[in-house]
């Protein structure tokens, strides 16, 4: 089964490559996504995000899911030295950095809870793999028609953070300026929640996120910095054949 939608400002795209999908569990992920950017987009003004902004709500009166996320926020600034956070000045609160990784990881574990077993959950080029292996490419920082390198993922997630889909828009919150350092930073985590909040983040730190990430708990890391230099971890999950599925 293969499913594509527009959500959250980006394409999703589902697989599963079970002999039997279960009924309903497509569906389910795709609202769930939706749910979330209704709820959290800084850019919807009746989500709970910007009511937040405005005042409406007080911080011990948002839902559960929104504390969790904005406790995330907290845990990767802290970690970062305050190079990554999600208020900026003159911005308000903008969680879209960690709230992306949050709900397409929960959208992972509906499809678990469901049953399925081998999928693939594309979110705008950042993965959840289940089951596997499965083959993901790491798009070139500078062409985009080409691969810098390709990962075999087996129940885990990657995400890769730079400035080529969206231009400058991952800032260093020390400074307030755009992050330097890095062409692109993609990480390899047990989770999405944490793969894609730890690039970001390492992003953001510049050159020095790449040794930053890669000393965090069960992260790989693969980089192009500034000067077009390649920096990889060495449990890397690298293809060992040429036999497997493409995602």
């Amino acid at each position: 089964m293969n499913r594509v939608e527009h959500v959250m400002g980006l394409p999703v795209s589902l697989r599963i490559d079970d002999a039997h999908v279960p009924e309903g569990a497509a569906d389910a992920v795709f609202a769930w996504l939706r749910e979330v950017d209704a709820r959290f987009s800084p850019f919807k003004p009746d989500s709970e995000v910007s009511r937040l902004n405005r005042g409406e709500l007080g911080t011990a009166d948002v839902s559960a899911d929104l504390a969790q996320v904005l406790a995330l926020c907290e845990q990767y600034r802290r970690a970062s030295g305050g190079a990554f956070d999600v208020r900026l000045p003159g911005r308000g609160l903008d969680p879209c950095a960690v709230v992306k990784g949050w709900s397409v990881q929960r959208a992972a574990e509906l499809l678990t809870a469901a049953g399925v077993r081998r999928f693939c959950l594309n979110a705008g080029g950042d993965v959840v793999a289940g089951g596997g292996p499965w083959r993901v490419g790491i798009r070139h920082p500078e062409d985009a028609g080409r691969l810098c390198a390709v990962l075999e993922l087996t129940d885990a997630a990657v995400a890769t953070s730079g400035h080529y889909e969206r231009g400058a828009h991952i800032l260093d919150a020390r400074t307030g300026l755009p992050a330097t350092g890095l062409l692109s930073l993609t990480v390899v985590a047990p989770t999405l929640t944490e793969a894609d909040a730890t690039a970001t983040a390492a992003f953001a730190l510049g050159a020095e996120g790449v040794a930053w990430a890669a000393a965090r708990p069960d992260c790989e890391v693969f980089a192009v910095d500034a000067t077009r230099r390649v920096l990889r971890t060495a449990g890397l999950p690298t293809p060992r054949t040429a036999e497997g599925s493409a995602a």
